[in-house]
Order: structure tokens, then C-alpha cells, then sequence
């Protein structure tokens, strides 16, 4: 007989992300944000390759990142509205963690593997985040997936991408609920 864990199992009917134009200050210190990571760090992992990594993006990272962000966007012809977007998320910003897909060689182990591992612990740190009582939101947008963004603002080498940023801090509303999908119209049982 499973031993069940109600106030979880609540928690996650119920959780919901707080949009990260949102958040204030304060974001969680260091050692607020260490257990986090550590529960992130817990996702799945076929073959214990920890084909993800950390970079945590401290408030005074951010003007940096929306500079940069502001240039790749004006060198790509972005609309001023992207371009505003692409800066919102780091201007408006106090804290966020970078979780980085790291592509390891592997004979076993397939590369969507690798990235649904990352998603994971992106989802796995988000939920964390909301359960430590902060508000949290995962965002990606078109800077995660530009190159030249990625290697100057974050150094990434070329087997690494951004699986998403996650953006932590103090939630200054909570949203109503938006729907949610039809359980009906989305999941069959097979039972022979």
C-alpha cells in the first residue's frame, strides 16, 4: 500500500507560476536558493550523466544581459516590441537560473534524452521554488535559442543550450487560475 502525501499531491493540483513581470524583491540569498537546486539537481537522469547545468543570474547580472539582449535583437531586426520583451526579462529581473542542457556523448543514451532530463529539472526547480513559499516563473523566449546571445551573455560552449530561465523572487500577486486541459480529450487507458 502506497504511503500517500496529501499536502503534495495539493501543492501540485493547485500550484501556478507567477508571471515574472511580477516578482520584487527580495530574491532568495544563496543559501535560500541552495536547496532549490539541490531538489532540481533530483530530476531523472537515464544513465547519471547530468546532461544539465546551473547558472544562476544574480540582480546584478541583469542590466548586462538586457544590453546584450537589446543588441542581438536590433542586429536580428527585431520589432521594438521584441526588442522590449527581450530586455523585460532581464531588466525586470532579481533573480533567475539558467539551466543549461549539456549534450554529453553517449553510446545508451539518446540526445532527447538528454533534453527531456533538462525540461525536467527546469520544471523540477520551478516547482521547488513555489513549494519554498517564492514566486517563481520559467521563461525562454527567442534570446534562449540565439547563439550569439547565448555565448556572449553566458558563455555557453557549443554542445550546450538554455532549456529555460527561471525566474525566482517575491510573488507581489497570485494570478488566477487560467484552464486548464480536458483530461477527457487528452488520455486514453489501454488495458489489453
Amino acid at each position: 500500500m502506497p504511503t500517500p502525501s496529501p499536502e503534495t499531491l495539493d501543492f501540485l493540483l493547485s500550484r501556478r507560476s507567477r508571471p515574472a513581470k511580477t516578482l520584487q524583491a527580495p530574491a532568495p540569498n544563496r543559501a535560500a536558493l541552495e536547496p532549490l537546486l539541490t531538489a532540481a539537481a533530483r530530476t531523472p537522469d537515464h544513465g547519471k550523466l547530468e546532461p544539465w547545468r546551473f547558472v544562476v543570474l544574480e540582480a546584478g547580472a541583469m542590466p548586462r544581459l538586457a544590453e546584450i539582449a537589446e543588441k542581438r535583437a536590433r542586429v536580428l531586426g527585431k520589432t521594438p516590441e521584441d526588442i522590449t520583451k527581450a530586455r523585460a526579462q532581464f531588466d525586470q529581473g532579481h533573480l533567475a537560473v539558467a539551466v543549461i542542457e549539456v549534450q554529453k556523448p553517449s553510446e545508451k543514451i539518446p540526445a532527447i534524452e538528454m533534453t527531456y532530463s533538462a525540461g525536467a529539472v527546469c520544471l523540477a526547480l520551478l516547482n521547488a521554488a513555489l513549494a519554498a513559499g517564492w514566486g517563481a516563473n520559467w521563461l525562454s523566449g527567442w534570446v534562449s535559442h540565439d547563439r550569439a546571445f547565448c555565448e556572449e551573455a553566458l558563455d555557453l560552449a557549443p554542445h550546450e543550450r538554455v532549456a529555460g530561465f527561471i525566474h525566482i523572487a517575491t510573488e507581489t500577486s497570485a494570478p488566477p487560475d487560467r484552464p486548464r486541459p480536458d483530461l477527457g480529450a487528452i488520455t486514453i487507458w489501454v488495458d489489453a
